[in-house]
């Protein structure tokens, strides 16, 4: 377990490299992400849709984290993430940093409450946790969700949940240990 007492306190040229290379991979996938929306919304589960894909939308600002394990990347990774997907003619717009800008938040918080000391598991689930509520509240007032009734509002928030787990927990992760195994973040 690495602390940010540990690790360099500095941003190094190479940690911005690293910062700027997730933020356009995952821009691109985000905004190629959108279509699956887009496929969900025009079906049955359209209420579900926003809730169902928006983990993949939360994939970058953890991924900065584990792989850079510095105070704010989590947020920056996902804001530079959404100004890559915005700049791609996102249609949701300048909206979209918005948005990224509160996942980020939502993702930072959970390594946060973890003191910046714990980057693994544990980080990772409370960043899910907490971007996962964040970004709930939001869509309550933001999306009109304060009209559903409150099974409905369970169920959103239950999908939801399990996508941010497996997407922006699980996989993150997952990713996170292959990347290790190459030695590329040494």
């Amino acid at each position: 377990m690495q602390t940010v007492q540990q690790s360099k306190a500095h941003w190094s040229l190479r940690d911005v490299i690293f910062l700027a290379i997730i933020a356009i991979f995952f821009g691109i996938i985000y905004q190629l992400w959108s279509y699956m929306y887009y496929v969900l919304a025009a079906t049955p589960l359209k209420p579900f849709a926003n809730d169902a894909t928006i983990g993949v939308w939360l994939m970058a600002g953890p991924m900065a984290g584990v792989v850079l394990k510095k105070i704010g990347a989590t947020f920056l990774g996902e804001i530079l993430a959404s100004v890559v997907e915005m700049l791609l003619f996102s249609s949701w717009g300048v909206s979209t940093l918005l948005a990224g800008a509160i996942q980020g938040l939502g993702s930072e918080l959970g390594f946060t409450f973890t003191g910046y000391k714990n980057w693994g598991k544990t980080g990772l689930a409370l960043s899910v946790v907490t971007s996962t509520i964040v970004t709930f509240a939001w869509d309550l007032f933001s999306n009109g969700y304060l009209h559903y009734n409150f099974m409905m509002l369970v169920g959103l928030f239950s999908v939801r949940l399990i996508s941010i787990g497996f997407f922006a927990g699980v996989l993150v992760d997952w990713i996170k240990r292959l990347l290790d195994r190459t030695g590329l973040l040494k």
